[in-house]
């Protein structure tokens, strides 16, 4: 069995959050193109990817891992 870990560095509840937030609209205007997306309605982790987990681990105080 496969296991995702999500850790991060303040309350998820609340800091953490608002630290999602602000990193996925950073990265949505900066890091990711229309012609990635094609529109639509999307959630943040599909519509910015692997690019989105990069900002959160440098900018927003978390970690990603997966566990056997």
């Amino acid at each position: 069995m496969l296991r995702a870990v999500v850790t991060g560095d303040k309350d998820p509840g609340y800091a953490s959050t608002s630290k999602m937030i602000s990193e996925s609209a950073m990265c949505l205007a900066r890091d990711v193109g229309r012609d990635e997306t094609g529109g639509g309605v999307w959630t943040p982790g599909a519509a910015l990817g692997m690019k989105l987990v990069k900002r959160l681990e440098a900018n927003a105080g978390l970690r990603f891992s997966l566990e056997n």
